[in-house]
């Protein structure tokens, strides 16, 4: 595809990541409207020379205060350029910083989870949003707009935010308190879908299914005659880019599964029978197992297990391309997420959530080049190119599953007997739920080992055996979840199931945290 008829290169919204825990979500709330946007540190958007491709701003929230002596924050001058500008929460009392308008810290009148939010006037950005002058928003502020600037009209209130949605009189400028990208929002696509589609007047630009011609063009022109090797686990992200690169390259792709001893129980047997005999790749398997028990050996720390995970990975398959004549680059299946949660939005060492052993986990230096071509997509997104290749269902709607395996899941050390003991406890939770027929209505599910032993008794014997917990979510992109709800039948015979058939395990309990606060892995 030329850059002339290339989405991503025309007709974008642009986010400004200022380091809310959902700034995610707003992009897949644009994407979904079949729009292309793209999220970028502060220091990127303030590095922009050439803003002819942008058609909208949009400026996330965060944990800084405007009320400090210093705070993240653009120029002025972008609200001159003519674009239209949209803050979200920090995003709104940024605009009013910049325009002169009072902002204050409200500790005793703060906003935090569902609100009910009035409509005071008529806007374009409201339009369909409000039913009977009434939503419900959700909120998470301390910081409140308390003088709106000159030239600038109020919305929307709240009973503790008098000014809860902003415009300017003249310019395209639009600020609100709480997030429209959360669910909890009512309506919230709406107001996001009339800032990108009738504020910013973008086309329709975006569709998935048609970007695998986009990517294997672009696979050709950058592998060209070069050799790749393919990290493939058989997750979808990683079966997707193996068939994507395939079909650039063909016989010039090895793909290198290796076992770390990290995987469910014969999952790596599985996938290897897959892509061999149906798919027709070039698999090579690579035992490691005892590396990287080695390795993780007394390691407790999760950013540590990831980073010797990340390292461990590269170093095999750079080992690997040893023995493959003209090797240069390792193709993974590196997500958007993966990217922005590895990564700081101000360049701050505290702002990033985790390391994704893949990302933020990888080496500084390596021999090996990185070929992402997923890197800009989600995992719905992905999930429908592979529908578009041809992949089966059970790769399709596969569950997420990390790419340091269980050990992430075993909290604390990671001994063999841990690992064994919970590829039998996860097993036995996978199989019941697709027997039930749950497993396509829960986004992920899995079993985790917990560091705690706990005495029980088994007939009239003492047992002093190690916990185990379940945790299953729904979710529509991985960016905000919450608890699958069994029924305590369900959870009663589960339960039951995995202490009588595991050794080692005498307590099973259920994980009903959200994401956030949580995560939907434990580390």
């Amino acid at each position: 595809m030329s850059v002339k008829n290339d989405p991503r290169q025309k007709d974008k919204i642009i986010i400004v990541d200022f380091g809310s825990q959902v700034t995610k979500l707003i992009a897949r709330r644009v994407r979904e409207l079949d729009v292309f946007c793209e999220i970028v540190t502060l220091n990127e958007f303030n590095k922009f020379k050439n803003l002819d491709y942008i058609r909208g701003i949009i400026l996330s929230g965060g944990p800084s205060s405007v009320t400090k002596k210093t705070y993240p924050k653009i120029s002025k001058k972008i609200f001159d350029k003519k674009i239209p500008i949209l803050g979200i929460c920090y995003g709104l009392q940024l605009i009013a910083k910049i325009f002169d308008g009072k902002i204050k810290n409200q500790s005793t009148n703060r906003e935090f989870g569902k609100v009910e939010i009035l409509e005071k006037k008529k806007s374009i950005l409201t339009k369909n949003f409000f039913k009977k002058n009434k939503s419900i928003v959700w909120m998470s502020h301390q910081d409140a707009v308390v003088k709106i600037p000159k030239n600038f009209i109020n919305i929307a209130s709240t009973k503790d935010s008098k000014f809860t949605i902003i415009q300017h009189q003249d310019k395209k400028i639009f600020g609100i308190q709480f997030h429209p990208e959360v669910t909890h929002t009512q309506n919230g696509k709406q107001l996001i879908k009339n800032f990108v589609i009738k504020i910013c007047k973008i086309k329709k630009n975006w569709f998935v299914q048609s970007e695998k011609k986009r990517i294997i063009s672009e696979l050709k022109k950058t592998l060209k005659n070069k050799k790749v090797i393919c990290a493939l686990s058989g997750g979808v992200d990683s079966s997707v880019v193996a068939i994507l690169v395939n079909k650039a390259i063909k016989k010039n792709l090895t793909c290198i599964m290796v076992d770390t001893g990290l995987l469910r129980k014969d999952e790596f047997k599985n996938t290897y029978k897959l892509f061999k005999k149906k798919y027709k790749l070039n698999v090579k398997l690579i035992n490691s197992k005892s590396i990287f028990l080695k390795k993780l050996k007394n390691i407790v720390d999760p950013e540590k297990k990831r980073k010797i995970i990340g390292n461990l990975f590269i170093k095999i398959f750079e080992r690997e391309s040893f023995k493959i004549k003209n090797v240069k680059y390792l193709a993974q299946g590196t997500l958007y997420p993966d990217i922005i949660e590895s990564r700081s939005s101000t360049g701050s060492k505290t702002s990033k959530i985790k390391s994704h052993h893949n990302v933020g986990g990888l080496p500084k230096k390596m021999k090996l080049k990185l070929v992402e071509p997923l890197k800009e997509f989600f995992k719905d997104e992905v999930r429908a190119l592979g529908k578009s290749l041809g992949l089966s269902d059970s790769i399709i709607k596969k569950h997420p599953f990390p790419g340091p395996g269980l050990a992430i899941r075993i909290i604390g050390k990671i001994t063999q007997d841990k690992i064994k003991i919970l590829q039998e406890a996860d097993d036995i939770f996978i199989k019941d739920l697709i027997k039930n027929n749950l497993y396509d209505e829960i986004w992920q599910a899995y079993a985790a080992l917990l560091p705690v032993k706990t005495v029980g008794v088994m007939g009239d014997s003492r047992t002093f055996e190690y916990t185990c917990l379940l945790r299953a979510v729904t979710s529509e992109d991985g960016m905000t979840a919450a608890k699958f709800n069994f029924s305590n039948e369900y959870l009663t015979n589960i339960s039951n199931k995995i202490i009588n058939r595991v050794s080692g395990i005498n307590r099973v309990v259920y994980d009903v945290t959200s994401k956030p606060p949580s995560t939907i892995e434990l580390e």
